[in-house]
């Protein structure tokens, strides 16, 4: 029986050492993944969504495949810093700021996204939540490590 825990207490111990790594690797991979779709014209599922709700959030400023390039690279900025670990504050930062893009055709088009049913868009955003709680999971760890962090 004491093997047992020990063996437990190993994995514990490991998990509680890698399992945030892994996470913010795994996340990392997902945003670089559907930000390189979107270089590829109509290699996205969510790139009509992305035109729209851009054009929708600049008023017009920024609209169709523009919109697109710009959402890509910002994607993959997020990917690459969750993934190498480099500049990750700044990556988790663009992070939080884009997750006001990212969950406002919730508000912005609830209707054509929930006609009864979700649709293949709503459910497309609905996974956003688990990617936006996994961010605050990085962030938490990334702020704990800071040497900046404020003692009581």
């Amino acid at each position: 029986m004491n093997a047992l825990l020990y063996k437990g207490n190993k994995l514990a111990d490991w998990l509680d050492r890698r399992s945030v790594d892994i996470l913010r690797i795994s996340l990392g991979l997902i945003f670089l993944g559907f930000g390189v779709l979107k270089f590829f014209p109509g290699a996205s599922p969510a790139e009509a969504l992305v035109m729209r709700t851009i054009d929708t959030l600049t008023l017009g400023v920024v609209h169709g495949r523009p919109a697109v390039l710009l959402t890509a690279l910002i994607e993959c900025f997020i990917g690459i810093t969750l993934v190498s670990g480099r500049l990750l504050r700044t990556g988790l930062l663009v992070l939080g700021f884009s997750l006001v893009g990212i969950m406002s055709p919730l508000v912005l088009f609830f209707g054509d996204l929930f006609p009864g049913t979700p649709t293949l868009e709503a459910q497309y955003v609905l996974k956003d939540f688990v990617l936006a709680a996994a961010g605050l999971v990085i962030a938490a760890k990334a702020l704990a490590a800071s040497p900046l962090r404020l003692r009581a």
